[in-house]
């Protein structure tokens, strides 16, 4: 077996995983938003029947069987969204907002489409809810806060994060790790309203994906305190208790453009 260079080896983990979220997708249309941000994905399988309960029919998971996604069903993506301009390059709203939301990888038999389907979230700012995917709530409660030492050539991060809807929803998770370097990634893909499948943009970024701890994959483990709690809602059929936590990954920076499909 062929061993990968310390370099090489997260390059094509970054490619295995953007490969995983979907094939690329047609040309897009109309640029819809453009924004800088960082987020904090989680890795999950939870109950197969219970997450096909939740999707359109004709739809279904598209889950890797190898590679650092392998097994995963559905993600949560915690995203600091810092800048958020409009086709103009103008500010769009107040220019800055945060959620949380449940992607899954998805696929259409009759069509072979893939790409990510927005099952629900979670946002700050009210005026962008039920947002572009009809799925979003407005929170009723959120508080982020991230803490970054830099100390004898290493870099200790400690996030917190929290979501809640007045209709009882909640997603939140606290960690403390160590931050690398990552490779860049780029990639084209089409995501989808689990509520109406017609409704759909086609995302083109950039970023750097950092994988701190992966249940497939020999990356080391660099988070060292690590906790998260889903309930309320639709939640609780898929968080019961028997999820299992594939991959923490950090994304320290994304540059995201939104597309009409």
């Amino acid at each position: 077996m062929t061993r990968l260079s310390a370099f090489a080896l997260p390059v094509a983990l970054a490619f295995a995983l953007v490969l995983s979220l979907g094939a690329p997708a047609a040309r897009a249309g109309d640029l819809i938003e453009f924004s800088a941000e960082s987020q904090m994905q989680l890795d999950f399988h939870v109950p197969d029947a219970a997450l096909a309960a939740m999707l359109p029919a004709g739809w279904a998971p598209s889950v890797a069987t190898q590679g650092p996604a392998k097994d995963a069903n559905i993600r949560m993506v915690f995203i600091d969204r810092s800048d958020i301009t409009g086709p103009d390059n103008k500010p769009l709203g107040h220019g800055a907002n945060q959620l949380v939301y449940l992607i899954v990888p998805i696929k259409q038999a009759s069509t072979g489409a893939t790409g990510q389907m927005v099952l629900v979230g979670i946002t700050a700012d009210p005026a962008d809810a039920p947002g572009p995917f009809g799925v979003y709530l407005p929170a009723s409660d959120h508080h982020m806060a991230r803490a970054v030492v830099a100390d004898g050539g290493a870099t200790r991060v400690e996030e917190s994060w929290v979501f809640a809807a007045a209709s009882g929803e909640r997603m939140e998770v606290h960690l403390k790790y160590e931050r690398h370097g990552a490779p860049k990634a780029a990639a084209e893909v089409k995501f989808f309203s689990a509520k109406d499948p017609a409704m759909a943009q086609t995302w083109k970024y950039e970023r750097g994906l950092d994988i701190m701890r992966n249940a497939t994959v020999n990356v080391g483990d660099r988070v060292t305190d690590f906790s998260y709690k889903v309930t309320g809602g639709r939640f609780g059929a898929l968080f019961d208790g028997s999820e299992k936590v594939l991959s923490i990954d950090a994304i320290h920076w994304s540059t995201r453009a939104a597309f009409a499909p």
